[in-house]
């Protein structure tokens, strides 16, 4: 017989802290200066925080909502929370006013933690917020900001409290935490992460076919903690006993450059991000002096920005596929044995795919009545998910999340090859099908992002009479560019039939987008025709 471990998130920052007491947690602080930590000080400051709620009446199984940067004060309020026998509620700050309401509300948080700086967005709602009791800014007295709410100080809190009580003991499939999904289909649904799932979860995303973390790295996640379990780095980080440095809310590629430069060897954020660090670095003859690998996800990674990372750069590009639903991986794109073995064109052409899944995910595709299809590279199905870490049911749902044999349908469109390499082509919901044949809308996007001349791109279905749908494609320029249209359908006709084509190409000044980061484009197809942009038909 074995020892029963219990697999809660607490004993995540035991190790790191008993383990790799002296590993640096350096971040750029909301008060602005750069505070040098230590996995030893996140714990102490966590187990301060965790007497701290206990003292305020905060109970087993209470909800606690949390808008904050990634700082290194965020990094104690993810375990404290937890700690405390509570449930850590990501808050987006960029989400619509009505959205929060819905979601705070929903999840029935009892204690608002936010940072000072987002502290108007709550004075704008709370009166649609009647559980609510307590509202902890995080911050020390010096930067308490004025307000009509009555506040607690985050560092007062923690003053004085022990350093070294236990953590609120519990069984491991007790919540966590919760992530609310971006609801562009109806209202955003909540999915609860047990402590457990968070554990297995990021052993997994650690592992070296998957993320490959160790001791000897220093991480850095541009990724927000709210956004999809902060693509559970702050979980995978100290387990490894890795460096972490945490970039606070200066998203601009300047001040995200600054913070990479302090020995960063790995980072993760979407691909709209890189494309402004790119702009960067060129623009100002930079280079990277320590980052050896980067994580791309959230949204297609154009093949453009891996060869740039690479060729010019010296930067293994990670591309990776997951969802909230998932807690978040689904796959990463590294290579296997049959990868290694093809050609630098080829491997290239593997990396435009999201990868292979690790251990605890399985995948499937499938037909519309539920049947299985072949790997074979060509066939495209619904992409289905089961594993340790995959949602069963939502929130408050009325019934599972998941069909009888547990099959998650995560909404995405995909091929599988035969070595178990993911292909996304489209989110079910933008397909473009036209004379009953699937048109990839994310592989079109990518392509013309491959034009100097194209910042941005997304092709849409518009309705057309003989074909059912016909693509266009939307693009920004870059800065100080205007593409010519012609180069770019020729870019295009390198790579499709002719069929697959868009049948016209709009430039735009900017694109919709969610409060994730995604392209919305329901919004876009709705700007379109209140532009007056004269749609085919």
């Amino acid at each position: 017989m074995m020892q029963n471990f219990s697999l809660r998130a607490g004993t995540i920052i035991d190790h790191a802290a008993r383990y790799h007491p002296g590993r640096e947690v350096i971040g750029r602080s909301v008060e602005g200066p750069i505070v040098h930590s230590n996995w030893q000080e996140v714990r102490r400051d966590a187990k301060r925080l965790s007497a701290a709620l206990q003292g305020l009446g905060v109970q087993k199984g209470d909800v606690i909502g949390v808008m904050a940067w990634n700082t290194v004060r965020h990094l104690a309020v993810w375990y404290g929370i937890p700690g405390a026998g509570a449930v850590n509620h990501t808050l987006n700050p960029r989400l619509f006013a009505e959205q929060l309401v819905y979601i705070i509300n929903h999840a029935e948080d009892r204690f608002i933690m936010v940072d000072p700086d987002l502290l108007p967005i709550f004075e704008a709602i709370i009166d649609k917020l009647p559980k609510i009791e307590k509202i902890i800014v995080l911050t020390d007295r010096a930067h308490m900001p004025e307000s009509p709410l009555e506040l607690l100080c985050y560092e007062e809190l923690l003053e004085g409290q022990p350093d070294d009580a236990p953590w609120v003991e519990g069984d491991e499939n007790d919540p966590c935490g919760i992530c609310y999904t971006s609801g562009t289909t109806g209202n955003p649904k909540g999915v609860v992460y047990s402590h457990r799932s968070n554990v297995l979860h990021a052993m997994a995303a650690a592992a070296p076919d998957m993320v490959n973390i160790s001791s000897n790295d220093r991480i850095m996640p541009v990724v927000p903690l709210f956004h999809a379990n902060g693509w559970s780095i702050a979980y995978s980080a100290p387990m490894a006993g890795a460096s972490m440095v945490m970039p606070g809310r200066d998203m601009t590629a300047a001040g995200l450059y600054e913070m990479l430069e302090m020995g960063v060897s790995f980072t993760a954020a979407v691909p709209t991000i890189w494309l402004g660090m790119l702009e960067h670095l060129k623009s100002g003859d930079l280079k990277f002096s320590s980052l050896k690998r980067v994580l791309i996800g959230g949204a297609s990674c154009p093949r453009a920005v891996i060869e740039t990372f690479q060729n010019d750069y010296g930067v293994q590009v990670l591309h990776a596929w997951g969802m909230t639903e998932m807690s978040p991986l689904g796959t990463i794109c590294s290579f296997k044995p049959e990868v290694n073995a093809l050609s630098p064109a080829d491997r290239l052409t593997v990396q435009e795919t999201v990868g292979h899944p690790p251990y605890t995910v399985d995948l499937e595709i499938m037909n519309d009545m539920g049947e299985c299809l072949p790997w074979d590279g060509i066939t495209q199905g619904r992409l289905m998910a089961r594993g340790a870490a995959v949602v069963q049911r939502y929130l408050k749902g009325d019934g599972d999340a998941v069909d009888t044999s547990g099959w998650f349908d995560t909404g995405d469109v995909a091929i599988i090859d035969a070595n178990g390499y993911v292909r996304i082509t489209d989110r079910s919901k933008d397909v473009i099908k036209s004379g009953g044949e699937w048109i990839s809308s994310i592989e079109l996007e990518n392509c013309a992002i491959a034009h100097p001349g194209v910042a941005e791109a997304a092709a849409v279905a518009v309705p057309h009479p003989k074909w059912g749908e016909r693509p266009v494609l939307v693009i920004v320029p870059s800065a100080g560019q205007d593409p010519d249209k012609g180069e770019i359908m020729s870019l295009l006709e390198n790579r499709f039939a002719k069929w697959q084509l868009p049948d016209d190409i709009f430039s735009v000044e900017a694109l919709p987008h969610t409060a994730t980061g995604k392209i919305s484009k329901l919004e876009l197809r709705q700007q379109l025709e209140d532009q007056g942009y004269k749609l085919p038909q």
